[in-house]
């Protein structure tokens, strides 16, 4: 995610050593337990508008670096077999939400006259996956800072709501561990996001949903792709999601090596920490410069197309 100015307004001015001792203080009791995924975010938020980061500068390459090595470690804890089986499923899901995704937030786009790279950039991200998408996509179509920042903080507004409303509607709906892995996986936007609210509906939940999102994530190369020629850019460079490698690697070591799979509980634990560092991060960066940049008519679209896809595949997963 684009970072704003270390000048960001803040609630609180304080000094900028007491200002980074609270950061890290913060930062170090994301490492314990007692802080769940969305306490986690909700703690990078408060002090983003409270007090202000102090590290502004490097938080999008922290988020990046960490996002991915956690990832990569939760693959220590999935089965081979189990994630075949749970890609199969998602396979169609997967190209039938990403083609109607892209094509209804095409429609708003011009319906609500938004800027057309700002609308297509909120439309990949709800598709595929989040701010990963929109980072591979803007080179594509040569976006400029300001469409890339209003099309993160969407992603992100919605990814922070989503963390805490799809487990309390999994709950409520009774939903089987399978069925909402399926679901977070497809309709919730960033990687960080569904690993997180699918840890906290079990185990199964987050296999499921880690295996389907970053399949989910290779779709990134076509669509970017088809974005070049429609875009009419032949010159840009594609970013390719390379760490999906890694993570695969660690699955067949824990599913074929046991040497491996007797020390993989201990990379799944390191993991989920870094998940949880990850998530404050992330709550870090929404400050209110980067609230107030959105606006509301590009935030409408992401909320219309964040409704349609949840609901929609809320629906096939129950009923077909």
């Amino acid at each position: 995610m684009k970072t704003h100015s270390v000048n960001a307004p803040i609630f609180f001015r304080i000094n900028t050593t007491v200002q980074q001792i609270i950061f890290v203080l913060l930062l170090l009791l994301c490492l314990f337990p007692i802080i769940s995924p969305p306490i986690a975010l909700l703690l990078g938020l408060i002090v983003a508008n409270l007090s202000g980061h102090p590290f502004l500068h490097l938080n999008h390459r922290a988020t990046t670096v960490l996002l991915q090595v956690s990832v990569v470690g939760l693959g220590f804890g999935m089965n081979v077999n189990s994630a075949v089986a749970a890609g199969k499923e998602g396979f169609f899901f997967t190209i039938g939400s990403i083609i109607a995704t892209i094509a209804l937030g095409t429609l708003l786009g011009k319906w609500f006259k938004i800027q057309k790279k700002t609308s297509h950039l909120i439309s990949c991200g709800t598709a595929i996956c989040g701010g990963s998408a929109i980072a591979a996509i803007a080179p594509v179509i040569q976006s400029d800072e300001k469409q890339t920042s209003v099309a993160l903080g969407v992603i992100f507004i919605l990814n922070s709501i989503a963390l805490f409303v799809f487990p309390s509607v999994g709950h409520l709906l009774n939903m089987s561990q399978n069925d909402f892995g399926m679901w977070c996986a497809i309709a919730i936007h960033d990687t960080s996001s569904v690993v997180g609210a699918a840890n906290r509906y079990g185990a199964e939940a987050l296999q499921v949903a880690t295996t389907v999102k970053l399949a989910r994530a290779l779709w990134i190369i076509p669509v970017a792709l088809i974005t070049a020629v429609v875009f009419k850019n032949k010159a840009s460079k594609l970013k390719i999601p390379y760490f999906i490698g890694l993570f695969i690697l660690a699955m067949i070591c824990n599913t074929y090596f046991s040497p491996v799979a007797n020390i993989a509980p201990h990379f799944v634990s390191i993991a989920k920490t870094g998940l949880t560092v990850t998530l404050f991060l992330i709550g870090a960066g929404l400050n209110r410069s980067v609230l107030k940049s959105v606006g509301l008519l590009p935030l409408l679209q992401g909320v219309l197309l964040w409704i349609s896809i949840a609901l929609g595949t809320l629906l096939a997963i129950l009923y077909f």
